[in-house]
């Protein structure tokens, strides 16, 4: 069974080579086969109308992706929450509510980071995502509904589509899980009303060219921007925020439970600031007592001066402000539009207009 994340990413990847890979490989892309047939007739069956979908009294705007993990789709559910609030609009998030066997938390490692960059905006988690809209909107007087991870649930009918593909891998190595990442095929693509580019600038322009046909190939209809994840400031375990430049020159352990923890990585490199040593947990993972012992007793065999980092995910559930007597900080990263943020914002515009026959002033 494979467990670490770097591991695994590998051997779908194909950069783990030899025999054995190789038959696992085949093993992963026959677990595949079921797996992509299932999706595409679920897809099909709500096509063509035979599995409803539910419309409720407010407009939905569903932020979602075609792969599993890592495409930074909760910076872009915060910028969707911010515009609507901006524009003065009571909006709520409903998701799944992802939550790893034996979590201490009654709330994952998103709503937590949504709880604490957008506190007046309430999530709602739960399985029954139509169920939520509802309390949403008769309880919390909800204007709009903005639907985290919301691509494949196909049942709460939904104004607009926003999908989400990471420009280091967007198409989860060209497979469906488990013998790749996608969740999807990327003909589903035209469901979309806007695909968002992510880590633009972690591709080479001809990469980023190259991209943008094939999107325009699979969803000509949508709107298309491009975005980066910038880094905007280091945060303690109390939330308190502190310039980028105040760890410039120290060095730096890292660390993160992230579905893609290279990108993590290559953001600290982009700062200037590569870590000496760096450490991955599976995506969405709830740190136990005995790793918080490791990452003590990890922290504690480096010179003094060495400061410890991680993502904003992982420090709300861990919530200490040191690790072997050194400092922990959190990377804050928020969502920069750097092509189509216009024509981003007129859809999401439109989306409330079409749903409410108010159009936002």
């Amino acid at each position: 069974m494979i467990v670490d994340p770097q591991s695994f990413r590998s051997l779908v990847s194909g950069q783990t080579v030899g025999f054995w890979p190789t038959v696992q490989r085949c093993g992963l892309w026959a677990a595949s086969v079921p797996y992509r047939w299932g999706m595409g007739l679920r897809n099909r069956l709500f096509d063509l109308g035979w599995k409803h979908t539910v419309r409720v009294a407010a407009p939905v705007v569903s932020v979602g992706n075609l792969t599993l993990g890592g495409t930074g789709k909760t910076p872009c559910v915060e910028y969707v929450a911010r515009f609507y609030r901006e524009h003065d609009l009571q909006a709520a998030i409903l998701s799944r509510g992802y939550q790893p066997s034996g979590a201490s938390s009654s709330c994952n490692d998103e709503a937590l980071v949504l709880e604490q960059n957008l506190p007046d905006v309430p999530h709602l988690q739960g399985a029954d995502r139509v169920a939520l809209a509802q309390v949403a909107i008769a309880e919390l007087e909800s204007e709009v509904l903005i639907l985290d991870d919301g691509f494949q649930h196909r049942r709460l009918a939904r104004d607009l589509d926003i999908v989400l593909l990471d420009a280091t891998e967007p198409w989860g190595h060209g497979y469906h899980f488990p013998r790749g990442l996608l969740r999807e095929g990327p003909a589903s693509l035209h469901r979309a009303g806007v695909v968002v580019l992510t880590r633009c600038d972690q591709v080479s322009e001809d990469a980023l060219a190259a991209l943008r046909k094939e999107v325009q190939r699979y969803a000509p209809q949508a709107v298309l921007a491009e975005s980066i994840h910038r880094p905007l400031a280091w945060l303690d375990a109390d939330g308190q925020s502190v310039p980028l430049e105040q760890l410039q020159g120290r060095p730096l352990l890292a660390f993160c439970g992230l579905g893609n923890p290279d990108a993590f990585r290559r953001s600290l490199t982009a700062l200037g600031l590569p870590p000496v040593a760096f450490r991955s947990f599976p995506d969405h993972h709830d740190y136990t007592r005995a790793d918080v012992q490791d990452l003590h007793a990890w922290a504690r065999q480096q010179p003094e001066g060495t400061v410890l980092v991680t993502t904003q995910k992982d420090l709300v559930k861990l919530r200490l402000m040191q690790l072997g007597g050194k400092p922990l900080w959190a990377l804050r990263i928020g969502l920069h539009l750097e092509a189509g943020r216009e024509a981003f914002d007129a859809r999401l515009e439109q989306a409330v207009a079409a749903a409410t026959a108010d159009p936002l002033a």
